[in-house]
């Protein structure tokens, strides 16, 4: 009896033992696992208040395109894929796709896609204006000439920005300005029926002061500055000269607060001298974009211009 009383009590003895030590193995992280929890709950309730402070000035601070902080203004950047599909129309194939490029240049941070449809359509197509419609989530801005039958696709399309520009079958590409002045009614009546389907009107024009005033009259929210003859400058003189053309341009358009852009033949060297004329909110550049995606890549062609551009 006083055995097995004896051999009780020890089983029971050791059972509490082993019991004790099981209690401090689980113990320790038993501690550690409530440390974590009440750290990571004091976390989220900071994050939280974050969040919530960010919200707050999120609604009382509007945020825009083009902006980094409050009073600094950042200058946008439209990528032209005509030239992709330029390249596309050489073989008569159906690669490169200019829409697949706009799409590579959205994610790499370009604030607008630029297609040219042209009566002849040399390069963009149909087919590739209807794509970029359904598929481009920044701005769709269709360049065009004013004739009814693409008045009628725009309206049928509904880009969020058409630009009015010349056209010549002949040209490589386009070559000047809208001459405004020689038919004011006939671009007016243009520029009615496309307000009244809510679409934007930009006018390509060249950096004359009276075109960018007639084109006011006409009814334009936007002049794009033609910056092609200051791109095909032979020397310096020359091109301080035709910048300084620009830069009178850009005031007179500023005045008539009108929204401005420019476009035509800039390139990584030469948009450098625009670093100083910040009325230009945006930047529409095509080729050299495309010329140098031929080396690097096109979203590193499209981040390299962004660079230069958002710094301006």
């Amino acid at each position: 009896m006083t055995f097995l009383m004896r051999t009780g009590f020890t089983k029971a003895f050791k059972i509490n033992q082993a019991r004790k030590r099981w209690q401090q193995r689980v113990k320790i992280p038993i501690i550690v696992l409530f440390v974590i929890i009440v750290l990571s709950k004091i976390m989220i309730m900071k994050l939280g208040s974050y969040f919530v402070q960010v919200l707050l000035k999120c609604q009382t601070t509007p945020l825009t395109l083009g902006t980094y902080n409050e009073g600094e203004y950042m200058a946008r950047l439209a990528v032209n894929v005509d030239h992709v599909a330029t390249v596309r129309q050489a073989r008569g194939i159906d690669e490169p796709d200019p829409v697949f490029a706009a799409g590579l240049a959205e994610l790499a941070g370009a604030e607008g896609i630029i297609c040219h449809l042209r009566e002849d359509r040399r390069h963009i197509n149909d087919r590739d204006l209807r794509l970029l419609r359904q598929t481009v989530k920044t701005k769709l801005n269709m360049e065009m000439a004013a004739v009814d039958e693409m008045v009628d696709i725009a309206i049928d399309t509904k880009p969020d920005l058409v630009t009015l520009v010349p056209e010549k079958r002949e040209e490589l590409t386009t070559e000047g300005g809208l001459d405004v002045r020689a038919q004011p009614d006939h671009y007016r009546g243009t520029v009615e029926r496309l307000k009244r389907e809510r679409i934007q009107v930009s006018f390509f024009v060249d950096p004359d002061p009276g075109q960018i005033r007639e084109a006011r009259e006409c009814g334009a929210d936007i002049v794009e500055i033609h910056t092609g003859h200051y791109s095909e400058a032979k020397s310096e003189p020359e091109a301080i000269e035709r910048f300084g053309r620009i830069v009178r341009a850009v005031e007179s358009a500023a005045e008539l607060n009108l929204g401005i852009s420019a476009g035509h033949g800039l390139n990584y060297v030469n948009v450098k001298r625009f670093k100083d004329l910040s009325q230009i909110e945006e930047y529409s550049i095509g080729h050299s974009i495309v010329a140098m995606a031929v080396l690097i890549g096109f979203e590193e062609a499209v981040r390299k211009m962004l660079d230069l551009v958002r710094s301006f």
